[in-house]
């Protein structure tokens, strides 16, 4: 069964092949992606591995967490997989409690309040 990794406190110019490289030695690597900005497309400094052998995984963690890799000592360790939350969609602001507006009514701050 494969297990996924998360490699973190990377280089920003760690490239997908120089994971698959690193962890290739401890196991076969199904895939090595890179967390990239969705704009600038500039890597986060974080990315996951997959391998198809959980031992082989185990070993690759054991091994790599803490290692320097590119200048910088990677944090490895077992991908947790986590829940997407809802965000909320919509207005923010009206008089929607956590909104924007706050519940201050209509009473927006500005020149208008300071009738001379």
């Amino acid at each position: 069964m494969a297990q996924k990794i998360y490699v973190g406190n990377m280089n920003y110019a760690t490239t997908e092949e120089t994971l698959s490289s690193l962890f290739s030695q401890y196991g076969e690597v199904v895939s090595a992606v890179v967390i990239k900005d969705r704009y600038t497309e500039q890597s986060k400094g974080f990315g996951f591995i997959e391998m198809s052998d959980a031992q082989a995984a185990e070993a690759a963690i054991a091994t790599l967490n803490g290692k320097e890799v590119e200048g910088r000592r990677i944090r490895v360790n077992a991908a947790e997989d986590k829940p997407r939350t809802q965000r909320p969609r919509g207005n923010f602001g009206g008089n929607r409690e956590g909104g924007f507006n706050n519940n201050r009514g209509n009473d927006r701050g500005g020149y208008d309040n300071y009738r001379y």
